[in-house]
C-alpha cells in the first residue's frame, strides 16, 4: 500500500491507494508540472513538493520513469524528483528519511533492467544510482557491483551500454570519497575489479580498432562509446584505487600500454573526416588517455617514474617532430605539452641543493630527466616552440584586426594555458627555459642576432618570425638579465621599430611595446624613460591606429608607471613623467570610453588609478572628464561587480588625489559607499572591501562633516557584527568620524556603537580588543567631556582589567592609555567611576585607588609608546597635591614613573646644556613634507590641530612635576614634604634634581 496526499484535482485529502492507483494520480500531476501554463504548473509543483516526504512516493516515481511508454518529459521530471529525493531524504538521519524497507525495494528496482532507450534519462538514472551507491555501497548494497559486472558482459548493445554508463558513474562517485574508511573500501573494490576492468577495456578497444575499417559509422560510434566509458572507469580505478600503484603489475601494464593505444587511435584519425561525430568522440578518447597520464603523474609522481622516459619520448616526438604531422590536433598537443611541463616542474623530481639529502626516488627521476633533455633535444624544442608554435596565425591576425578587444580578452584569459595552445606553449617555454637556461640562452641569443636591423615590410613571414623571437625574449627576460644589453638594444633596434608606421608593422609594434613592458622592470636605465615616453606618445597620436593598437596603449601606460623593480635606478620618477601626463590621461580616458569589454575597462581603470596614485595632487587639472564619466559607467556596470570593484579602486585614488576637493564628488561618491558597504545588499559580497577603503579615504580627505556622510554610518553596526577580516578598516573609519566631528558623531551613534563594542569585547581577539579600546582612547582624547560619558559602559571593563592585572602587555598598555585620559582630562568623571567601581568591588574608594596606582606602577613597562608613558606620568601626577594617606603611600611609585617619563621625553640642548621636553609642539610648526612623501590629508591636519590641544604635547612634563611637587610641599610643609621624599630611592631623587635644574 502507498500513502499519498492528493486527488486528480490536486486536493489535500490523505488517501491510501495501491501502487497503480498512486501512479495514476502522481502521473497526472507530473504531466501538469511539465505544462508551459503557470496556472497549471505552479499548483502541480506545490503538490509534488507536499508528496516529497510521503511514504511510497519514490516507489511511484520509479514505477513512472521506468515505464518507457510514457511521455519523455514526464519521465525526465520523475527522474529529477527521485534524484533530489536522494539528496534530501536518503540518509538515515535526514528529517522525513525514507524507511529502510522502501530503500531496499528502490535499490532492487533501480538495477533490475538496464534498458533505458533515452540517452539523457539513462544518464540521469546512472547518476542517481551513483548517489545511492555513495551512501549505501557496499554495506547496504553489496549486490550493486556484481550486478553491474554481469550486466556489462551481456551481448545486448543497449543493456551493455547502460550498465557500462552506470558502472562509470558509480566508480567516479566512490572514487571521490575522501574519508579514510571510504578510501579503504575503494582500494578493496579497485583491487577486486581492476583485472576485469582492464579486460573489458581491451575487449572494447580491440573491437573498435577492428571495426574502424568497416566504414559503418553507427557501429564504429557505438563501439567507441563503450571504449570511452570503460576507459573512464579505468582512469578512476588507476588514479584513485591504489596506495602504491607502481607495485601492481596490472596497473603499470595498463599505463605502459597507453602509449601504443594512443598511436593506434591517432592513426585511426587519418582515416576519419575532420567534421563528423566519430572524429569528435575519437578525439575525446585520445584526450582521455592523456588525462589518465596527467592525473596519475599528479597523484603518484614517484609511481610515475618508470613512465617518465616513455612519456617524454612520446610527447616530444608528436609535438616537436614530423611524427605528429597529419595526426595531431590542438587539444592533444596542449595535453602533451602539459605532460612535458608537469615532468619538468615536478618538485618530486628536483634534488636538493645537497644531493645527499635527496631521496633515491627523486634522484632516479632526476637522472631520467637529465638523460632525456640533452643539448640537441632542448635546442630542437626551443627552436620549434619559437619558430612554429609562437607564430601568429592568419586567423589570429584577422581576429586582432577585426576585433582587437575580443582578441586581447581571449589572449589574456586566466587558466587558458591549460586548454588553449598559445598560452600553453608560452608556459612550457618559460618552464623549460628556466630549468635549462644555461643550455638555451645561447640558442635564443643566436636567434636574436639573426634579426638585427629593420625587416622588409613585404616579407610577412619574416615579420612573424621576428614577432615570435621577440615574444621569447620577453618571456625569458629574467633569465636573460646578464646576457642582453637591453638599453643598447632598445636604442638601436626597438626604438626605430616603434617608429615604422607601415600597416603590416602593426603586430610587430604591438610586440615591441609588450617586450619593453616585460623588460622595463628587469633592466632599463631610468635616463632612457623620457625617450620611450616620447616615442610612444608620438605613436599614439596616429588616430588611424587608435582601435587596432589600443591594447598596445594599455601596455604603454603600464610602462609609463612601472616602478616595481629590484634595482633602484628603475624607480619611477614623477619629474620625468609629468610632461606626458596630460597626453597620457587624455588618451587613456578616450580608450576607456571606446572599449566595450568589462575586462578591458577594468584594465584601463587600473592604469588610470595607477596614474592618479603616482602623481597625486598634480592630477587635479585633468580629472574633470573622468569625474563626469564615472557615474555613467557605474550605472552601466550594475550587472558587472568586478568592473564596479575597479571603479571603486579608481575612486579611492581619485579622492586621494583631489584631497579636500573630493567633497564635490559627494552626490555620486556617498551613494556608492552606501551601496558597497550595506551588507543587506547582495553586491556587498564583491564590493565591501573596496567600498570600506573608499569610505575611509573619503573621511580622511573630508574638510567637514555633512549630514549625508554622517548618515552612512548606519551601515557600520552590521559590519561590526560580521567580525570579518575588514574589521580593522571599520575601526579606522570609526576613528575617522571621531577626528572629523566628534560631538555630532558621538551624540548620534555612540550609544549603538558602545553596545556593539561591549558585544565585541566578549569574543574578540587580543588585537581586536586593542582596536576597540583605541577608538575609545581617541574619543577621550578628542572630546574629554563627552567621550567618557558616551563610552561610560566600557570604562568599568577597562578599570577592572587594570585592577586585575591584565596579562597581555599590549592590552594593559591600552587600558592605561584610556584610564590616563580620563584621570588627566576629566577628574570629576574619574571620581564617579572610582565610586562606581568601589561599590562593585565592595571596597573603599581610597583602597581601590591605591590598588590601581600600585598596578599602574607595576605594569609601566608594558607601555612602549612614549606618548602613553608621558600620559601616565601626567595622569598620576595630577593626583597631587594630596593629603590623602593612600596617595601619599604611593608617592614613591608616582615619582618613579615621573622620572621614567623624564628620561623618555627630555633631550639635552648641546648649546645651553639644559633639558627640553621633546614632545612639546609649537602652534607655529608646519609639517615638513619631502618630495617623496604624500601631502598631508585633511585628517592629518586635524590630528595636528588635536595634538596642539593635547596635554601630552602642550604640557612640559618637567614643569608639571616641579609645580606638583611645589604644591605638595606647600600643602605638607617642609618637614612633611621631606618625610615624603625620603620614601623615594636616593638615586631617583638625584636624577629628578638633575632634570629640575633651573626651576
Amino acid at each position: 500500500m502507498v500513502a499519498v496526499v492528493g486527488t486528480s484535482q490536486l486536493g489535500t485529502d490523505q488517501v491510501s491507494m495501491d501502487l497503480n492507483s498512486a501512479s495514476t494520480v502522481v502521473l497526472q500531476v507530473l504531466t501538469q508540472a511539465t505544462s508551459q501554463d503557470t496556472a497549471v504548473l505552479k499548483p502541480a509543483e506545490e503538490q509534488l513538493k507536499q508528496w516529497e516526504t510521503q511514504p511510497g512516493f519514490y516507489s511511484v516515481l520509479l514505477n513512472i520513469f521506468t515505464n518507457h511508454t510514457l511521455d519523455i518529459n514526464v519521465r525526465w521530471l520523475a527522474v529529477l524528483y527521485f534524484k533530489h529525493g536522494i539528496d534530501r531524504y536518503w540518509r538515515r538521519v535526514a528529517p522525513h528519511a525514507l524507511s529502510e524497507e522502501e530503500k531496499t525495494t528502490l535499490r532492487a528496482g533501480l538495477i533490475t533492467n538496464f534498458n533505458e532507450p533515452v540517452n539523457q534519462i539513462a544518464t540521469q538514472i546512472a547518476v542517481l544510482i551513483a548517489k545511492v551507491a555513495r551512501l549505501d555501497c557496499p554495506r547496504q548494497w553489496p549486490e550493486l557491483i556484481p550486478t553491474l559486472i554481469e550486466s556489462v558482459k551481456v551481448q545486448d548493445d543497449l543493456r551493455q551500454h547502460r550498465a557500462l554508463l552506470t558502472f562509470y558513474h558509480v566508480t567516479k562517485t566512490l572514487a571521490s570519497k575522501r574519508l579514510a574508511a571510504d578510501r579503504k573500501l575503494f582500494y578493496d573494490l579497485a583491487s577486486g575489479i581492476y583485472n576485469f576492468a582492464c579486460s573489458l577495456w581491451n575487449h572494447h578497444t580491440d573491437t573498435f580498432l577492428q571495426q574502424v575499417s568497416s566504414g559503418n559509422e553507427a557501429v564504429i560510434l557505438s563501439s567507441l562509446e563503450r571504449t570511452l566509458l570503460s576507459l573512464k572507469v579505468l582512469r578512476k580505478l588507476t588514479v584513485n584505487g591504489f596506495v602504491e600503484p607502481h607495485k601492481n603489475m596490472e596497473v603499470m601494464g595498463f599505463l605502459h600500454g597507453i602509449f601504443e593505444r594512443l598511436k593506434q587511435f591517432l592513426e585511426c584519425s587519418r582515416s576519419m573526416g575532420t567534421d563528423n561525430v566519430c572524429r569528435d568522440r575519437l578525439e575525446k578518447t585520445i584526450i582521455l588517455f592523456t588525462k589518465v597520464l596527467l592525473d596519475f603523474l599528479d597523484q603518484h609522481p614517484f609511481s610515475f617514474t618508470p613512465l617518465i622516459q616513455r612519456s617524454l619520448e612520446f610527447s616530444v616526438s608528436y609535438v616537436f617532430t614530423e611524427v605528429g604531422e597529419g595526426v595531431t590536433f590542438e587539444r592533444f598537443i596542449v595535453q602533451c605539452m602539459n605532460l612535458i611541463k608537469m615532468i619538468v616542474k615536478n618538485y618530486a623530481y628536483k634534488p636538493s641543493k645537497n644531493f645527499e639529502d635527496s631521496s633515491p626516488e627523486t634522484l632516479e627521476a632526476h637522472k631520467i630527466k637529465m638523460a632525456f633533455f640533452t643539448y640537441p633535444t632542448l635546442t630542437e624544442i626551443c627552436r620549434r616552440l619559437v619558430s612554429h608554435y609562437f607564430l601568429l596565425t592568419e586567423e589570429e591576425l584577422t581576429m586582432w584586426e577585426e576585433d582587437p578587444e575580443g582578441f586581447t580578452v581571449e589572449e589574456t584569459g586566466g587558466d587558458s594555458w591549460k586548454y588553449s595552445l598559445r598560452p600553453c606553449t608560452e608556459v612550457l617555454f618559460i618552464d623549460i627555459f628556466h630549468e635549462y637556461n644555461q643550455t638555451l640562452t645561447p640558442v635564443l641569443l643566436e636567434m636574436m642576432q639573426t634579426l638585427q636591423g629593420p625587416t622588409n615590410v613585404e616579407d610577412m613571414n619574416a615579420l612573424l618570425i621576428k614577432d615570435a623571437v621577440y615574444n621569447a625574449v620577453g618571456l625569458a627576460a629574467y633569465e636573460l638579465f646578464d646576457s642582453v644589453d637591453f638599453d643598447q638594444w632598445f636604442k638601436n633596434q626597438l626604438l626605430p621599430e616603434l617608429q615604422v608606421i607601415h600597416n603590416r608593422y602593426k603586430p610587430l609594434r604591438r610586440r615591441v611595446i609588450w617586450l619593453i613592458g616585460q623588460w622595463i622592470s628587469v633592466k632599463f636605465k631610468s635616463d632612457l624613460r623620457p625617450m620611450l615616453y616620447e616615442a610612444i606618445c608620438n605613436l599614439l597620436q596616429d588616430q588611424d591606429l587608435v582601435i587596432q593598437i589600443y591594447f598596445d596603449r594599455t601596455y604603454v601606460f603600464s610602462i609609463f608607471l612601472n616602478c616595481a623593480s629590484p634595482v633602484d635606478d628603475f624607480e619611477f620618477r614623477t619629474d620625468q613623467f609629468l610632461p606626458y601626463l596630460e597626453t597620457m590621461f587624455t588618451l587613456l580616458f578616450q580608450l576607456l570610453q571606446q572599449v566595450t569589454e568589462c575586462d578591458t575597462k577594468m584594465h584601463v581603470l587600473h592604469v588610470l588609478s595607477c596614474v592618479i596614485e603616482r602623481v597625486n595632487m598634480q592630477i587635479r587639472p585633468y580629472v574633470g572628464c573622468l569625474v563626469q564619466y564615472l557615474p555613467l559607467l557605474w550605472k552601466q556596470s550594475e550587472e558587472h561587480n568586478m568592473l564596479r570593484c575597479a571603479i571603486l579602486t579608481t575612486l579611492i585614488h581619485l579622492v586621494q588625489g583631489l584631497g579636500a576637493d573630493s567633497k564635490n564628488l559627494y552626490p555620486f561618491l556617498l551613494p556608492v559607499i552606501q551601496l558597497s558597504t550595506d551588507v543587506s545588499q547582495p553586491p556587498h559580497v564583491y564590493l565591501l572591501e573596496d567600498g570600506l577603503e573608499l569610505w575611509l579615504v573619503t573621511l580622511e580627505n573630508s574638510p567637514c562633516i555633512t549630514p549625508e556622510l554622517l548618515r552612512i554610518f548606519q551601515n557600520m553596526s552590521p559590519l561590526l557584527e560580521l567580525s570579518s577580516e575588514n574589521l580593522r578598516t571599520c575601526f579606522k573609519i570609526i576613528n575617522g568620524y571621531i577626528f572629523l566631528s566628534s560631538t555630532e558623531f558621538l551624540q548620534t551613534y555612540a550609544v549603538g556603537l558602545c553596545q556593539s563594542f561591549c558585544e565585541l569585547l566578549k569574543e574578540i581577539t587580543t588585537e581586536g580588543q586593542v582596536q576597540v579600546l583605541k577608538v575609545v582612547e581617541n574619543a577621550l582624547k578628542v572630546n574629554p567631556i563627552l567621550g567618557p560619558q558616551m563610552f561610560q559602559p566600557i570604562l568599568p571593563y577597562v578599570f577592572k582589567g587594570i585592577i586585575e592585572g591584565e596579562r597581555y602587555p599590549v592590552v594593559m598598555s591600552t587600558y592605561l592609555g584610556v584610564m590616563g585620559r580620563v584621570l588627566l582630562q576629566n577628574t570629576s568623571f574619574f571620581s564617579s567611576l572610582l565610586n562606581e567601581m568601589a561599590h562593585k568591588f565592595n571596597q573603599e574608594m581610597d583602597q581601590l585607588l591605591g590598588n590601581m596606582i600600585e598596578m599602574w606602577v607595576d605594569r609601566m613597562d608594558n607601555i612602549t609608546q612614549p606618548e602613553r608613558r608621558k600620559l601616565s606620568a601626567l595622569a598620576l601626577l595630577s593626583l597631587l597635591p594630596s593629603d590623602n594617606s593612600v596617595i601619599q603611600d604611593k608617592f614613591c611609585g608616582i615619582i618613579n614613573i615621573s622620572v621614567e617619563g623624564l628620561h623618555d621625553v627630555m633631550t639635552e640642548d648641546p648649546e645651553t646644556g639644559t633639558y627640553k621636553d621633546c614632545m612639546l609642539m609649537s602652534h607655529l610648526e608646519e609639517p615638513k613634507v619631502t618630495e617623496d612623501e604624500e601631502p598631508p590629508t585633511e585628517q592629518d591636519k586635524r590630528k595636528k590641530m588635536l595634538a596642539l590641544k593635547d596635554p601630552v604635547h602642550m604640557v612640559s612634563l618637567q614643569q608639571f612635576i616641579y609645580e606638583k611637587l611645589k604644591a605638595q610641599q606647600e600643602m605638607l610643609g617642609e618637614q612633611g614634604f621631606q618625610s615624603l621624599m625620603e620614601t623615594v630611592d636616593t638615586e631617583i631623587v638625584t636624577q629628578l634634581q638633575e632634570f629640575l635644574q633651573g626651576f
